[in-house]
């Protein structure tokens, strides 16, 4: 799933086995919509410990100013380490912001803005992880974030 555009960042990460590829390539798809697929966002890559995803711009985004509303781009940041975290495990874990930060640099007006979030330090069940989100126009950075996430093992299946 990496495209031409594709970060240095990225490079610094392995690709993810193919049956993780599969699982991961197909995140914001599975099943039900949530709250990330109600904000528009979209997975570019995923790789271990990475992730990059796009908030595509539409103006329903907007904030009475006119830029892109710091809750959408709070959204993305948090939704960006998802696979980042998930791309190391065969079944997708339960995954929960324990912590989250962010430090608005810029703002954004009738772009697409890009995330990159990826793992800093890993542990059993808490995984420390960054994300930072430019405009895709110019690639200067809006927000940085810094995350924590308890990851658990999966819910068992009722059927």
């Amino acid at each position: 799933m990496t495209t031409a555009a594709s970060s240095n960042r990225a490079d610094q990460y392995e690709p993810l086995p193919e049956a993780r590829l599969a699982r991961w390539s197909t995140f914001g798809q599975w099943g039900e919509p949530l709250f990330p697929n109600v904000v528009g966002l979209v997975l570019e890559e995923v790789r271990v410990d990475y992730g990059r995803m796009r908030l595509p711009y539409r103006p329903e985004l907007r904030q009475p100013e006119g830029m892109v509303h710091g809750g959408a781009i709070a959204t993305l940041i948090d939704t960006v380490i998802v696979p980042a975290v998930g791309s190391a495990y065969d079944e997708i874990p339960v995954m929960l912001t324990i912590d989250l930060q962010i430090r608005f640099l810029d703002v954004s007006k009738e772009t697409d803005l890009v995330a990159e979030g990826w793992v800093t330090r890993r542990g059993r069940s808490i995984s420390f992880c960054q994300a930072e989100v430019k405009r895709a126009v110019d690639h200067e950075v809006v927000a940085e974030g810094w995350l924590v996430y308890k990851v658990s093992a999966p819910k068992p299946t009722v059927s």
